[in-house]
């Protein structure tokens, strides 16, 4: 399996900016991480694709979290994509049951501005829509921006196969004509889906395919990977900052504090000294 893959272009005319993601592994393995099944899988997986994209386009050098939240308290998944490549996912439901995107269901959009400052924005997930249209509702909302998207997660008797997306957004010099091809030519690309079970696609396939005839310059290419930025220093400054009464509470028994991340299931032990070394640098 080839890696994940994100790639940028616009056409020479600027008349429309392209991302184009592949995101197989990266999918895969946040679904097996977080043990989602079923139709939450999928919807997990556009998520993740969908939040890929949205970075890339929206602030490739931020951090972006992409959050849906289940309608009538079914829970909520958050997709979380790093500017390095990284990414990774959580799965927060209160039951095995799937992800209810009916009414009530939102998708939220939040980007960690390099000053800590947070930027956010929520939609509702149009009805009967999913991913795909959540996002292109977001764009134009929120961005302002009008966006054609379509994400997919293909999966054969619970087996992770394929996954992947793209993002076509309408710039100022767009004329009509650039327009209605491409209107015409998206609606084979409507649902990706059937897209994702041929054994020729990748990004370079999916580019090509959707600028046909277009000429376009390739702008970046950059690798997508499951990858979770936990570790021991990240935890060890999480818990000093709690106050002095909890950290001693937590060395009261003498235990090894043991701690596992939420997202990768990665498994710390803090010895009770390294803690009290907090208390002695407070």
């Amino acid at each position: 399996m080839t890696q994940d893959t994100v790639l940028r272009a616009m056409t020479n005319d600027g008349a429309f900016r392209v991302v184009v993601a592949q995101t197989t592994r990266t999918v895969g393995g946040v679904l097996e991480a977080q043990r989602v099944t079923g139709r939450t899988a999928r919807i997990f997986g556009d998520l993740l694709t969908g939040a890929v994209l949205a970075r890339e386009t929206m602030a490739p050098h931020l951090r972006l979290q992409s959050i849906l939240k289940g309608a009538h308290g079914s829970g909520s998944l958050v997709a979380d994509a790093h500017p390095s490549g990284s990414t990774r996912g959580l799965s927060q439901r209160k039951t095995e049951n799937d992800l209810d995107l009916g009414p009530g269901a939102l998708l939220q959009l939040m980007r960690s501005m390099p000053s800590g400052r947070t930027t956010q924005g929520v939609v509702e997930v149009p009805t009967g829509g999913g991913v795909s249209e959540a996002l292109m509702t977001y764009m134009q909302v929120s961005e302002q921006v009008v966006s054609m998207i379509a994400v997919g997660t293909l999966l054969q008797d619970g087996a992770m196969q394929s996954a992947g997306g793209y993002i076509v957004q309408l710039l100022p010099e767009v004329d009509r004509g650039p327009l209605m091809i491409m209107t015409e030519r998206l609606e084979d690309f409507k649902n990706i889906d059937s897209h994702l079970l041929d054994q020729s696609f990748s990004p370079d396939w999916l580019l090509e395919q959707l600028l046909y005839g277009m000429e376009f310059t390739r702008l970046e290419e950059s690798a997508v990977s499951f990858t979770c930025w936990c570790d021991e220093l990240r935890l060890v400054s999480a818990i000093a900052t709690l106050g002095r009464s909890e950290i001693e509470d937590l060395i009261s028994d003498g235990e090894v504090l043991e701690i596992t991340c939420d997202y990768c299931l990665k498994e710390y032990r803090i010895p009770p000294a390294r803690l009290r070394g907090l208390l002695e640098a407070s």
